[in-house]
């Protein structure tokens, strides 16, 4: 009996590959064969890589796709059903990971932490009283989107912090968290208005693309702190830079940006002394890349050896 072939379109930890490649044909995203996927791909293992319409129309032998996390906003899963292509992703593998780059951007950006690095990599002495920031310690934390990730914030910042906690989730029910001492935004504005550090851990769909913009910004209070671990698009970056600029508010620590990768000429963030920037980089941990490698790999293998899926989205 002939092996399934797989392609990997994007790079995954050596501990998923070893496992796949137990079980299957594979095309690594570094081999030139790579861009004939669509001739005769039993499987796909994705991380970044966009899947639409064209895609799935010509890959007429793919059976599956496996997303290594949670987000599948560059999937078109209706495509996907139309030609029969099971979609899954690898929900909660890499919660951990992202809690704490959550937790990270906020600090560093309430402390002023990358404005002073840059300035000592100058040369010149650091004039402290120009970089005071705001204490963690009782600070209102406003978390939108309660779920793996948000949750873990959520403990984090009471555990370590004695955060004041404040939630929205319109998708979850009024008992969630009942071990976690919180209380519920009955709406966005509500808790924009009292939120000292927003930290944004929500899915991107039609729903929250651009779901903070101009109108919400100007909610928020001068000293907030503007934190997303999420996607990209969920903020208007248009109107999140004018924000900053103006001091409307203090700071942001951004993982995401609605154009990736980031540069100079994409989005004008990167400029602004008061934003701390790091590459949609919140799960790359080693041992989140291992384990969510492995995890994806697996999911895959049991799709193409006829198991049930788990965590299906399309």
């Amino acid at each position: 009996m002939s092996r399934p072939k797989v392609y990997v379109l994007d790079s995954y930890h050596p501990a998923g590959m070893a496992l796949i490649a137990r079980h299957a044909d594979v095309v690594r995203w570094d081999d030139p064969r790579v861009a004939n996927w669509r001739e005769d791909a039993d499987g796909l293992m994705v991380r970044l890589t966009t899947l639409g319409e064209a895609e799935f129309a010509a890959a007429r032998r793919l059976k599956a796709v496996l997303k290594q996390g949670v987000g599948v906003d560059n999937i078109d899963l209706a495509a996907a059903k139309r030609h029969g292509v099971i979609v899954c992703n690898t929900p909660g593998v890499n919660s951990e990971a992202v809690a704490e780059m959550a937790l990270t951007l906020g600090l560093c950006a309430g402390r002023r932490v990358a404005e002073m690095d840059r300035e000592l990599r100058k040369g010149g002495r650091v004039q402290r009283d120009r970089f005071l920031g705001h204490e963690a310690g009782g600070r209102r934390v406003g978390i939108i989107g309660m779920g793996n990730i948000g949750t873990r914030v959520a403990r984090k910042w009471h555990a370590a912090f004695g955060a004041e906690l404040i939630g929205y989730d319109p998708y979850v029910p009024a008992d969630h968290w009942p071990d976690i001492p919180h209380r519920r935004a009955a709406s966005l504005a509500e808790l924009l208005r009292e939120a000292d550090i927003l930290t944004i851990h929500c899915p991107l769909t039609e729903e929250t693309r651009h779901m903070i913009g101009a109108a919400e910004l100007a909610l928020m209070q001068p000293h907030a702190i503007l934190v997303n671990a999420a996607r990209g698009g969920i903020v208007d970056e248009a109107a999140l830079c004018d924000a900053l600029r103006d001091s409307r508010i203090f700071a942001a620590g951004l993982d995401v940006f609605e154009v990736e990768p980031p540069t100079t000429e994409t989005t004008p963030l990167l400029s602004l002394p008061n934003v701390v920037c790091t590459p949609h980089a919140a799960a790359g941990t080693e041992e989140t890349q291992a384990r969510s490698a492995e995890v994806t790999a697996q999911s895959l293998i049991d799709i193409l050896a006829g198991r049930p899926p788990q965590n299906r989205v399309a």
